[in-house]
């Protein structure tokens, strides 16, 4: 049986027990060796299924911590419309989305919520440090993903998870310039968390509309 094949198998057994909460919404998944003991594979084909997962925004991987459920309905798969769909249209959505979510991570965040953007920023200026354009890109998505979390609209932060596969592939046709558009817009990431930790919403708007209009 073909390495690809059995992850996909893998993935959609752990879909399966997310959808059966035995991997809750926003706890962390069994280890790497507890899964591969669990689904009797090897673990590049654990590594296989949670990168796949994690890129249709069912998963998040976040360094040092391990790696975590983050959709509330992971049975719906990706639109393949939207899959498929041309990056400027999705990208105009994705401006509509982060915009309002901005807007409402002003008004809404907690305490907690902005401790996980200041991580996240953390670990994508980390990432920047060590010239790791993955890295870059996880922190990246991160970052954006917990303020979507501080909107406290779950249904935004459902389409904006639905939304990172696309992110993701768009990034990745950025290779060949390294994480020098991570590096040169992190201080608007800083502004940004500022802007909403401050609670100056014109401010945090104006700010995500730089960043969103420069492709960074």
């Amino acid at each position: 049986m073909k390495s690809e094949r059995l992850s996909d198998q893998v993935s959609a057994r752990i879909r399966q027990n997310i959808g059966n909460e035995k991997y809750k919404p926003g706890e962390k998944i069994p280890t790497e060796r507890e899964l591969m003991e669990t689904y009797s594979v090897g673990r590049s084909t654990i590594r296989e299924a949670i990168k796949s997962l994690a890129m249709a925004g069912i998963l998040i991987v976040q360094q040092g911590s391990g790696t975590f459920v983050t959709q509330e309905n992971p049975s719906l798969a990706i639109d393949p419309r939207l899959k498929n769909a041309d990056f400027d249209e999705i990208n105009a959505v994705r401006k509509l989305l982060e915009e309002e979510i901005v807007k409402l991570a002003v008004e809404h965040h907690t305490t907690l919520q902005l401790e996980e953007m200041e991580q996240k920023l953390a670990l994508r200026k980390q990432a920047i440090v060590e010239e790791d354009r993955q890295k870059c890109t996880d922190a990246d998505i991160a970052f954006h993903t917990a303020i979507a979390k501080a909107s406290s609209n779950k249904v935004l932060l459902n389409l904006y998870q639905d939304f990172t596969q696309t992110i993701r592939s768009f990034f990745s046709q950025r290779e060949l310039k390294g994480i020098g558009h991570f590096a040169i817009s992190h201080h608007l990431h800083e502004d940004l968390f500022k802007a909403i930790k401050g609670k100056r919403k014109k401010q945090a708007v104006d700010i995500i509309k730089y960043i969103l209009g420069n492709n960074y």
